[in-house]
């Protein structure tokens, strides 16, 4: 290493120069120098993890390295989660505050706006509490380290640059002591933001259990859903609610319907507008395309969130909520 380098180079001299004897570093200096050197080493790495951990933008780091050279203040910057939230909210004004989803979008919008902000606060404690010390002993003390033992090769200040450099390295204990209590500092720090995270997690949670679920289905009820959206058999003229009977073959047989055979009823179909696009998971079901017109109806048994779709010669199960019923 560049100590030892030093060493040698001193040694070479005084032997160029006929000195009698070799300048040599008695056994507890050298351990002190390569203590010194090996958590100086470390401390680099840990340094530089610790920044990545924080900040993965290679750019961004880039750029705060150049505003702490200038001597300027970090822009303030919006974390991911923040940015979510804020999505979210504008969203839901755009989808109206007032609906489901709308209301939905506004709590977590917010709610991931509390993790952003619990994130910026880890952020900052840990820049503070951890980086800066770390930071500081690299460009403070590990220079001033170094600095002295370069001058301690000058022979003619060899024995007060030696007692120099030794009250240094001997206080690379007390070095590990206080980066040991920023590492502390750095866990908890750490710990209270997940804690925290966990707990608007958990608040979310309990916010999104209050809303309604728009999708429930009542199976009490003569198969009308609980989305006011979807059309029920009670809808459609010309049908009647499927039976319960309470034998198990009713199931079976809605299960192993076989689209190619259902035929339309006399009276009951209708007119729908696709509202979204939909792509069929299996060939039961039909395809459908936005804006486009089919004619619906439903048959006995069938779970009231589907209708027969038909479109030309091609008929399939349709999903009631990608529709709007036509009169």
């Amino acid at each position: 290493n560049g100590f030892r380098l030093n060493i040698m180079c001193l040694t070479y001299t005084e032997e160029k120069l006929g000195q009698a004897e070799k300048t040599e570093l008695d056994g507890h200096l050298e351990n002190l120098i390569a203590r010194a050197d090996c958590t100086k080493n470390w401390t680099e790495k840990i340094f530089r993890q610790t920044e990545v951990l924080l900040q993965p933008n290679p750019s961004a780091r880039i750029e705060e390295f150049f505003y702490e050279k200038l001597d300027r203040k970090i822009p303030s910057r919006t974390t991911n989660a923040e940015l979510l939230g804020q999505y979210m909210q504008d969203a839901a004004k755009e989808f109206g505050p007032g609906t489901p989803y709308g209301s939905t979008l506004i709590t977590v919008g917010e709610y991931q706006r509390r993790l952003g902000g619990a994130e910026r606060e880890f952020l900052q404690t840990s820049a503070i509490n951890f980086l800066t010390p770390l930071r500081n002993f690299l460009e403070g003390d590990w220079k001033t380290i170094s600095a002295e033992h370069e001058l301690r090769v000058a022979q003619t200040e060899f024995d007060r640059q030696a007692e120099v450099t030794r009250l240094l390295l001997e206080g690379i204990s007390s070095t590990h002591v206080n980066h040991l209590r920023c590492l502390h500092e750095f866990v908890e720090a750490q710990a209270a933001y997940y804690t925290q995270c966990h707990k608007h997690m958990q608040d979310l949670q309990k916010e999104l259990s209050r809303f309604p679920n728009a999708f429930a289905v009542n199976a009490s009820t003569s198969g009308v859903s609980a989305d006011p959206s979807p059309l029920s058999t009670a809808t459609l003229p010309g049908t009647s609610p499927p039976s319960r009977s309470p034998n198990p073959s009713n199931a079976l047989e809605s299960s192993t319907l076989k689209i190619e055979e259902v035929k339309p009823p006399a009276t009951g179909t209708r007119k729908a507008k696709v509202l979204y696009d939909y792509d069929a998971a299996d060939t039961s079901e039909l395809s459908l395309l936005a804006d486009e017109l089919i004619t619906v109806y439903t048959v006995p048994g069938m779970d009231p969130d589907w209708l027969i779709g038909e479109r030309g010669n091609q008929k399939g199960k349709v999903p009631v909520t990608y529709l709007e019923l036509l009169s």
